[in-house]
């Protein structure tokens, strides 16, 4: 088919399409400031060249938008499936690339294109289900010389970086669907493996999380990040009951000499979201007996540094505690 033909092919959803011809938006920079020039070429590399032979869709979204990530998941498992007949997903967040979806005409998020040879093809904002997106992408695939072949590898750094904000903002259960839609993509990637194991943990899947650790595979289980999520299980596992945390309190305070009743405490108040109350309590028995137990004391404050991550501030000045009562 000769890209004459193709332009004439009808395009679905929207009454109108805004042409963005790739040479306007991608040579004419003339008159651009420097952020502007940077979004181009941004574009360019993440859409533009791939599209001269790939079918890419193109998702605008942002950050605060609750439909579009509702969308992600369906966008990136249909992308993956499709990436052998020669689809890819490319995203622009409106928000930071303002520009760019300033171009497109774009009103509304999520908005959704199917970009061919520089050219939208298709606006696919409507297909909102698996069902749906593979039926436009059946039709132009089957109308386009798109070049079929494995697509390269998908970047999933932005996609990692949600599921690490939901699961920080508490919505466990939703970087959970995060966290897998990753590992469908990118099998081997150890970080989204250890993602979804503290997202299970968090959302108190604990047998689920054990599971999905025990079953990796050796190569990813030893890297950093696995390590991170191997110590919040460690934790997990001798995690209280709920609703011990009292009694735990009063047998520890019952008898200042009882480590094992203060190692349990520290555990259940870590448990219970108070970490600076459990590192206090830690700190205490190491100051006092740093051996006891083969330094479980400071075995448990290492695990609780290891599941939070060496890089947080709050491990670095605790850390730094510890040292303290260690050396002097």
């Amino acid at each position: 088919m000769s890209l004459a033909e193709w332009h004439r092919i009808p395009t679905w959803g929207k009454s109108s399409i805004p042409i963005t011809p790739l040479r306007r938006l991608c040579v004419a920079s003339l008159g651009l400031n420097l952020d502007e020039q940077k979004a181009v070429d941004r574009f360019r590399k993440a859409v533009a060249e791939p599209s001269m032979t790939k079918l890419v869709i193109l998702d605008f979204w942002a950050e605060w938008c609750g439909p579009c990530k509702a969308l992600t998941p369906v966008l990136e498992k249909v992308a993956a499936e499709y990436a052998d007949k020669g689809v890819l997903l490319a995203k622009v967040n409106v928000d930071e690339d303002q520009f760019i979806a300033a171009q497109f005409q774009v009103r509304s998020i999520p908005t959704v294109y199917a970009m061919f040879q520089g050219r939208p093809v298709a606006d696919l904002t409507n297909a909102r289900t698996e069902s749906q997106l593979k039926q436009y992408l059946d039709q132009l695939l089957a109308q386009l010389p798109v070049e079929a072949g494995d697509a390269p590898a998908q970047d999933v750094t932005p996609l990692l970086a949600m599921g690490e904000e939901v699961l920080a903002a508490g919505d466990a259960e939703r970087a959970i669907s995060v966290f897998a839609q990753i590992i469908d993509i990118a099998p081997d990637n150890a970080p989204a493996h250890a993602g979804l194991i503290r997202a299970l943990l968090a959302a108190g899947h604990k047998d689920e999380a054990a599971a999905a650790l025990a079953e990796l595979d050796p190569k990813i289980a030893e890297d950093h990040a696995v390590a991170q999520a191997r110590a919040a299980l460690a934790l997990a596992e001798d995690a209280p009951e709920e609703g011990e945390l009292a009694g735990l309190r009063a047998a520890a305070e019952a008898d200042a000499d009882d480590m094992d009743a203060a190692l349990a405490y520290a555990n259940g108040l870590y448990a219970a979201g108070d970490r600076d109350a459990a590192a206090a309590l830690l700190l205490k028995m190491v100051a006092k007996d740093r051996t006891w137990n083969e330094g479980a004391a400071r075995t448990r404050l290492l695990q609780i540094f290891e599941a939070i991550g060496l890089e947080d501030p709050w491990v670095a000045a605790t850390r730094r505690k510890l040292s303290t009562v260690l050396f002097g």
